[in-house]
């Protein structure tokens, strides 16, 4: 691993936009997939950088903003349990339910706890037999496997009181569905480098040829994305539609088989609701008959629970690239980070709270 610094070189990253400038001559709208680049763009004026006619569209990068909200109604209604100890990572608490949200359930009395690995919440489970332990896992392809790891120690600790709220989305079909729209406008994608560091990226190369669109698996740092801006913009003006891998430092196409094996042993693929977009067919992950014993919803009886999005929040719109965060009329008013509509406003990959955190004051100016 070389040092940070390399990747946020001031000169470097001006060079690079030189250069995008020198062969941009006509107007392109890129998508950044991953919420950690979005957060980057807004953090170091990225965006500043490209010439005018360079666009970059913040798409559904963050898995905590696309949890549906029926999904967290039912992680409220376990949590609430006195028999259950709650476990999910930090940015999950804050993200509103119908009503309230995971601190609040805290705040009653619920054992709701932070963990930093869904392992936290099996050696809680074996500590506890007298509780029922919920681990709630969330999270692109990137967090997959550390679930499966959790689910598959627990069966073979034979733990009965260990269960998993599942809310793990994949990001190859909601690239599909976002092409497959009738007011699509994206010529070029960055895929996500963390995503594709484990499951590999393969499966972007059909994409790139039916939809005629260059994809770029790109890193995290200033450079690394304006580097991957770099790489898409030279494909589109020579007419390419190609999968480049700018992370080569991390990412090898096949990925890392052994996590993909064994997200393969505990999970099955499923149709997946994603929160302000709607059902995705294909784009989620579900636990495998095997291992549907670990099932929370249905041990605790909310697998049919329904419940509508608020008309109130535009954040499906920032998620689908449509708008950016400043554009909603609630942004900044009555949207924000201590008392937010959606969980763009939230999560700590959000859109909403990127440029809340670092563009407010310029844009309310």
């Amino acid at each position: 691993m070389k040092f940070v610094d390399e990747y946020r070189d001031k000169e470097l990253a001006h060079k690079l936009a030189r250069e995008l400038a020198e062969v941009t001559t006509k107007p392109w709208s890129l998508m950044e997939v991953c919420g950690g680049q979005t957060h980057a763009i807004v953090k170091f004026g990225i965006d500043k950088l490209l010439p005018e006619c360079v666009n970059l569209i913040h798409g559904p990068g963050c898995p905590v903003c696309v949890t549906p909200l029926e999904l967290i109604d039912k992680a409220l209604e376990i949590a609430a349990r006195p028999e259950v100890i709650f476990c999910s990572f930090g940015d999950m608490l804050r993200v509103p339910g119908s009503e309230n949200d995971l601190f609040t359930i805290k705040s009653r009395g619920g054992d709701v706890r932070i963990v930093y690995s869904p392992l936290d919440a099996v050696r809680l489970a074996a500590k506890n037999p007298d509780r029922q332990v919920v681990f709630f896992g969330v999270g692109f392809e990137t967090t997959a496997p550390a679930t499966a790891m959790a689910v598959w120690q627990a069966a073979q600790q034979k733990l009965e009181n260990f269960t998993l709220l599942v809310s793990h989305v994949l990001v190859p079909p909601a690239i599909e569905a976002l092409m497959s729209e009738k007011e699509n406008r994206i010529h070029a994608f960055l895929a996500a480098g963390h995503v594709c560091t484990v499951v590999g990226y393969d499966e972007y190369f059909p994409l790139a040829e039916k939809y005629r669109v260059p994809i770029v698996v790109t890193g995290f740092e200033p450079v690394d994305i304006l580097h991957g801006v770099l790489m898409c913009v030279k494909q589109l003006e020579e007419g390419r539609a190609e999968v480049e891998n700018q992370y080569s430092r991390v990412v090898r196409r096949e990925g890392s088989v052994p996590a993909r094996d064994l997200i393969s042993k505990v999970f099955r693929v499923v149709p997946r609701k994603w929160r302000g977009v709607g059902e995705i067919p294909a784009s989620g992950l579900g636990l495998s008959e095997e291992f549907s014993q670990f099932d929370a919803e249905q041990r605790f009886g909310v697998a049919d629970k329904v419940v509508e999005e608020p008309e109130d929040c535009l954040s499906g719109l920032v998620l689908q690239g449509r708008i950016k965060p400043h554009e909603c009329p609630a942004f900044g008013n009555k949207c924000t980070p201590e008392h937010p509509l959606g969980a763009t406003m939230v999560s700590s990959e959000g859109a909403c709270a990127a440029y809340y955190r670092y563009r407010g004051v310029e844009i309310d100016g």
